[in-house]
């Protein structure tokens, strides 16, 4: 599996002016590596904390196991939170999802708060330009800080899942996944549908982002990339992943996390055995990045950002390369970001110097 680190965003934060958001990666996905990515931040979880997931609609969903997130959990003495789905299935109502969650043994490793159980609230959001407010769950106003923990994967829907959709869609009550998923019943199933939605969930993420970034409160973000599937943890029966696991990726700023995991999935050098290109098509075909640049443009957050590798000192630790693999396949950006090498079978017309290749700084002798 190949990263590309240096990251062609980074460049463009430089070209445009942009300011960066630090992002955080570790190619470890393991219950200690959660943990020590949720510690990079350095935002302390303060008062009563939701940790928000996706509890899986069934046994055989790719939601995040109670094991690996136990540890992060525990330690911010977290509640986990969820609400109740708006299709019908085995998580459409309070009683039938608190049995999900007890299957799935959630339960049994924190205190588990179904947020729209006893009604829901309205939030404002900025943008107004679909949503008239952003309905949630009424317990939300019981805590002082989200964890927002999310399954990076395929959607049917809205092309992939990150912490975006788990902000939007996952805070809202059921009646409000209705109304994001409608757009603020503005439109009619027309052609303008798609982007309106996910418009939507742009504003919405906003609303619950905004909400936890006053009087006192905080929110946090942490994308897991393993199991991605093109289907969400919603769909009881989904496709087997293609992708191999990737990694955590954290961040303070949700729109430069799930821009990173976005890069890492369409920027991935597919193989047999860990192919992206389903993942890809999916995402495609229903305009799913479209969601993070609108998200940018209502002033979420930024799409530049510095990948901060947790595995090893990038800045410092530079590779020697002098010669090169036939079997492999090489990506190169020099130091200002430039691709110098797309999909090189050699590394040989190189002057000698520091490149980006494939993801990590070597020196080419």
């Amino acid at each position: 599996m190949k990263y590309l680190f240096s990251s062609i965003l980074l460049s463009l934060s430089f070209i445009i002016g942009k300011a960066q958001s630090n992002v955080y990666f570790t190619s470890e996905i393991t219950p200690e590596s959660l943990v020590k990515i949720y510690n990079a931040l350095g935002v302390e979880a303060k008062g009563k904390v939701a940790v928000k997931i996706s509890t899986g609609e069934s046994s055989r969903s790719h939601h995040l196991n109670p094991d690996l997130i136990k540890d992060l959990v525990q330690s911010v003495d977290g509640t986990l939170v969820e609400c109740n789905t708006a299709y019908y299935g085995n998580r459409n109502n309070t009683a039938a999802h608190l049995r999900a969650i007890e299957e799935r043994g959630y339960n049994a490793i924190a205190d588990v708060d179904i947020m729209d159980s006893e009604g829901e609230i309205n939030i404002p959001v900025s943008d107004t330009k679909w949503l008239d407010n952003d309905i949630v769950g009424s317990h939300i106003s019981n805590y002082d800080f989200m964890i927002n923990l999310a399954h990076f994967k395929g959607h049917a829907m809205g092309g992939f899942g990150g912490v975006l959709k788990n902000a939007s869609i996952g805070v809202a009550s059921s009646r409000g996944k209705s109304y994001i998923h409608s757009a603020g019943n503005k439109t009619s199933g027309s052609g303008q549908y798609q982007d309106s939605f996910l418009e939507s969930m742009a504003a919405a993420a906003q609303a619950v982002h905004n909400y936890f970034k006053q009087d006192g409160k905080d929110i946090v973000y942490i994308n897991v990339m393993n199991n991605m599937s093109v289907d969400c943890d919603c769909d009881g029966n989904p496709h087997a992943p293609e992708l191999k696991d990737m990694g955590i990726l954290a961040s303070t700023d949700p729109v430069a996390l799930d821009r990173a995991c976005l890069d890492l999935v369409f920027n991935h050098e597919s193989i047999s055995g860990d192919d992206a290109s389903a993942l890809i098509r999916r995402i495609e075909s229903l305009h799913g990045t479209h969601t993070v640049e609108y998200a940018e443009q209502i002033g979420l957050g930024t799409q530049a950002y510095n990948l901060i590798n947790l595995d090893e000192n990038v800045e410092a630790g530079i590779g020697r390369i002098k010669d090169y693999d036939d079997n492999k396949v090489y990506n190169v950006y020099d130091l200002k970001g430039n691709k110098v090498l797309d999909k090189g079978k050699s590394l040989a017309g190189l002057e000698k110097g520091i490149y980006i290749i494939n993801g990590k700084k070597q020196m080419v002798d």
